[in-house]
């Protein structure tokens, strides 16, 4: 007897009515228990009469935990039960699983929480024990529901792929993290449609919204939440100035003949150019392009000295970068305006851009937010896609999404299998 209980306690099944027999079964890659349901004959749930024992049911196959490094399976008998009134059949009630189910509630537990990592839908199967269709129908039953009564005062927006060549749209809460819409698409007819939904006065209620440079989402931000002030990413503004001097570098870089020195080291050293001047490594090292010991800041000097062109543009680029991060907004458009004219035409489409969200770059400067964090969520999303292999069902992919970063974590003990 203190062997079967020994079995129940290692399984951590609590049902009293649940008994094991000595026998089991080793394979080389599973274990197989046997075990019956039964308990007193209750009373008919159709007149209410009292019922008798029958017989048992045909085993039914519950794939459980693992232990000790080996897969479980519990073969179960079930007590069937027959009314002496009205002669209906009921089947022995556990809590071990569900009514008219085979996967234990443990298990599904175990699914739930490894849906809420970042694993991919066939290895929780493998892992389990279980079919790919058990793990997706765990997924189902996971029901996101949106608050239309509240929406938070700094919000995040951005776009992510979800399949090649087709972009879907996310917010997310500035302060908590909490994905506010997961949209199957970004254009302004399906934003706008999504929050039109809710009041005037909830979306009144928002005051931030930061967002990278993607123009469509400013008017679209404007006529939605009236009282919220547009920030646009600091990463993206910096972005568009060393896209334009590396631009500019490969054009210059292009005068120089393909074997010459002037245009290997151009060529080698481009990050050097874009890099901020003051972070820029004096360490000494042998540099083979230019065949001795050199530091970063002198190849830059080496660099700059092919061009005047080049020397030029990249001082006004570090100036920019310099103003820029020093927060001194009016240094920074002032130098645009003055420069504006006479600067390359490749960074004149760069600083007509600046000119024209001039507003929103200043809130970038001004206020402390900024993308950051959804990136990072954009990145766990990835993540998630690549290790599926991609989604073929936006829906499914959605609620895979919500339960990896909206899903509560509560600080319990994991469902851990058996060791």
């Amino acid at each position: 007897m203190e062997h079967l209980d020994y079995i129940k306690d290692s399984l951590d099944i609590k049902d009293p009515n649940t008994t094991f027999d000595k026998e089991f079964d080793k394979f080389s890659t599973h274990k197989v228990f046997y075990a019956k349901l039964d308990y007193d004959a209750p009373q008919c749930p159709n007149c209410q009469g009292k019922m008798a024992k029958y017989d048992f049911q045909k085993p039914c196959k519950i794939p459980y935990l693992e232990m000790v490094g080996y897969k479980v399976l519990i073969r179960l008998k079930k007590r069937r039960f027959k009314c002496k009134s009205c002669g209906k059949m009921a089947v022995a009630k556990t809590s071990l699983v569900r009514e008219n189910h085979q996967i234990p509630n443990i298990v599904n537990l175990k699914i739930t929480e490894k849906l809420m990592s970042r694993e991919a839908m066939s290895n929780i199967a493998s892992d389990l024990a279980i079919s790919v269709s058990t793990v997706y129908r765990q997924l189902n039953r996971f029901e996101s529901k949106t608050d239309l009564n509240w929406l938070p005062e700094n919000m995040s927006w951005d776009e992510y792929s979800f399949k090649k060549g087709k972009m879907s749209f996310i917010a997310q809460d500035f302060d908590s993290n909490k994905i506010i819409a997961i949209l199957d698409g970004r254009t302004q007819t399906v934003i706008r449609n999504h929050f039109l939904r809710y009041t005037h006065k909830v979306r009144s209620r928002v005051k931030v919204i930061t967002m990278d440079m993607f123009s469509p989402y400013y008017e679209l931000a404007k006529s939605l939440f009236a009282n919220a002030k547009v920030v646009l990413d600091r990463f993206h503004i910096v972005q568009n100035l060393s896209r334009a001097m590396n631009r500019l570098r490969v054009q210059i870089m292009n005068q120089f003949d393909r074997k010459s020195h002037e245009y290997k080291a151009l060529k080698r050293y481009w990050k050097l150019i874009q890099q901020d001047s003051r972070k820029t490594s004096d360490k000494r090292f042998y540099r083979p392009t230019f065949r001795m010991h050199l530091t970063n800041q002198e190849i830059v000097q080496r660099l700059l000295s092919y061009s005047d062109e080049l020397k030029k543009h990249y001082e006004l680029y570090q100036l920019l970068l310099f103003y820029f991060q020093e927060k001194n907004s009016q240094a920074f458009f002032d130098l645009i305006q003055e420069k504006k004219k006479t600067v390359d035409p490749l960074f004149q489409p760069v600083f007509k851009t600046f000119i024209k969200d001039k507003k929103k770059i200043v809130n970038a400067l001004e206020l402390p937010y900024s993308n950051a964090k959804l990136e990072a969520t954009n990145n766990l999303i990835k993540v998630i896609k690549r290790n599926a292999f991609g989604f073929r069902n936006f829906e499914n992919f959605k609620k895979r999404i919500l339960l990896a970063l909206n899903a509560t974590k509560e600080r319990t003990n994991l469902i851990l299998s058996r060791a």
